[in-house]
C-alpha cells in the first residue's frame, strides 16, 4: 500500500534526500554493525536535523515537531522501510532528551537539548558495571561533591557508543554505606577529560562498538544532577522506559527486512524445500505480527513492568532469526568467505547478545512473574 498523508511527506523526503554520497547508507548501521560509515551516517544525521527531522516526538517548547503517537510511529517505520541508516544520536535522542525534558532543569534542558537535536553533542549510557549488569542496583561507582563538583571514581562496561561520546548520563552511589536502589543519583559527566578511560571490546563478530569506562577522579559540575540527589534509581527506570518507545516500531521494520532476505536466501539455495525450515519461517513471520501488535498496545503508556514483556518478546524473537539465518544457508553458514564474517554470521553471533543486554531475559522474567503476575520474590542474599 502506498503511503498517504504524513507517511507520504515522509517517504519523499527520504528518497529525495537518501542520494548521492548519502545513498551508499541504505542498511548500514545497528547493533553488531555499528562501525559501519561511523562518519558519513554522523553527517547524515545532522543533515536530518538541518531539516527538521530529529527529536519529531519532543514538545515544540523543547524544539521538536510535537507528532502524535500516530505520526511517530509513521517517521520511524517509514525511516526504516526506506533503509535509511541506523542512528547515531539514539541515545541521545530517545534516552537521554526524553529523561531531561520530564525532570531536568531549565538550566540543563538549556544546555544540553538543542544540542542533541542539532547532533552536536553525542550521549552513551554509563549503568553496567562489572558487577552490576541486570542488576543495576548493585552498582558501586561512587561520586563525592567536592569544591563545587562531583567527582567520579569507578567503572562501567558494555557502554554502548562510549568511544565516540562526548558525554555520559552515569548512575553512580552518591551517599555511602548506602544499598540497592537507595543512595544512587543520575549524573551527567563529560567524557573528554584526563579522569576518563574508554577502551573499546572486541566482541565476536569482530567489531568493537562496546566499551569499558575507567572514572578515576573524573569531575563534573555540582548543577549536574538529574532530579535530587538520590533519586538516581527512580531517573535511570524513566530512562529505560523511553528506551522502549516508539522507535521499536522501525526496529520491526527492520527485522522484516532481514526475515525477508533470509527467505530469499533460503529459496536461493533450495534450503527452503526442508518443510521444518519453512514452518520455523513461517512461525518467525506470526512472531514478528505479535511483536507489532505488543508495541502498538502498549504504545503511550507509562512506562511500568509490562515493559518487560516486550523485551523478552524481540530478543527471544531475534536471536531465532539468527539461527534460522544460518539453517537457510546450510554448511555455507559455518565457514568465512575472506577475513570477515558476512552479514548472517554476524547477525547469528550478535543475536546472542539480545537476551543479555538491556535487561537479560533472567531478569525480565522475574519482573513479569513479580510485578505483573504477583508471583513471590526471588530470594536475594
Amino acid at each position: 500500500m502506498e503511503p498517504t498523508g504524513f507517511r507520504r511527506e515522509v517517504a519523499d523526503w527520504l528518497a529525495a534526500n537518501l542520494t548521492g554520497e548519502f545513498a551508499r547508507l541504505r542498511g548500514l548501521g545497528g547493533p553488531g554493525r555499528e562501525h559501519e560509515e561511523f562518519d558519513l551516517r554522523l553527517a547524515w544525521e545532522r543533515h536530518l536535523a538541518a531539516a527538521g527531522w530529529t527529536g519529531v516526538g519532543w514538545p515544540v517548547e523543547h524544539g521538536g515537531r510535537g507528532l502524535s503517537l500516530d505520526d511517530q510511529v509513521a517517521f520511524h517505520e517509514e525511516y526504516a522501510a526506506a533503509g535509511a541508516p541506523a542512528r547515531v544520536n539514539h541515545i541521545g535522542e530517545q534516552l537521554l532528551g526524553p529523561t531531561l525534558i520530564a525532570f531536568g532543569t531549565p538550566e540543563q534542558r538549556k544546555r544540553f537539548l538543542p544540542k542533541i537535536l542539532a547532533v552536536e553533542e553525542l550521549w552513551c549510557q554509563g549503568y553496567s558495571e562489572p558487577g552490576a549488569g541486570s542488576d543495576l542496583a548493585a552498582v558501586s561507582t561512587s561520586a563525592v561533591p567536592r569544591d563545587g563538583e562531583w567527582v567520579v571514581n569507578g567503572q562501567k562496561i558494555w557502554t554502548s557508543l562510549a568511544h565516540v561520546a562526548d558525554w555520559c548520563f552515569v548512575v553512580a552511589r552518591t551517599e555511602p554505606g548506602s544499598q540497592r536502589h537507595h543512595g544512587l543519583s543520575y549524573l551527567l559527566v563529560p567524557l573528554r577529560q584526563d579522569g576518563v578511560t574508554i577502551r573499546p571490546i572486541q566482541q565476536l563478530t569482530g567489531t568493537s562498538e562496546f566499551n569499558e569506562v575507567f572514572f578515576d577522579d573524573a569531575r563534573t559540575s555540582a548543577e549536574l544532577v538529574v532530579g535530587a540527589p538520590g533519586e538516581g534509581w527512580k531517573i535511570a527506570m524513566a530512562t529505560l522506559g523511553f528506551e522502549r518507545g516508539v522507535s521499536t516500531l522501525g526496529q520491526q521494520i527492520g527485522f522484516r527486512r532481514e526475515l525477508d532476505a533470509i527467505t530469499a536466501e533460503a529459496k536461493r539455495l533450495g534450503t527452503h524445500d526442508d518443510p521444518l525450515l519453512r514452518a520455523d519461517l513461517t512461525r518467525a513471520r506470526i512472531g514478528l505480527r505479535v511483536l507489532r501488535a505488543h508495541a502498538l498496545r502498549t504504545l503511550g503508556q507509562a512506562a511500568g513492568p509490562e515493559v518487560a514483556v516486550g523485551k523478552l518478546l524481540w530478543a527471544q524473537w531475534h536471536r531465532g532469526l539468527g539461527e534460522l539465518a544460518m539453517r537457510a544457508r546450510g554448511v555455507r553458514s559455518m565457514v568465512a568467505d575472506g577475513p570477515e564474517l558476512d552479514e548472517w554470521q554476524r547477525l547469528f553471533l550478535f543475536t546472542r547478545a539480545d537476551t543479555i543486554y538491556g535487561g537479560s531475559d533472567e531478569i525480565e522474567r522475574n519482573i513479569i512473574a513479580e510485578r505483573v503476575l504477583g508471583l513471590p520474590r526471588e530470594a536475594r542474599p
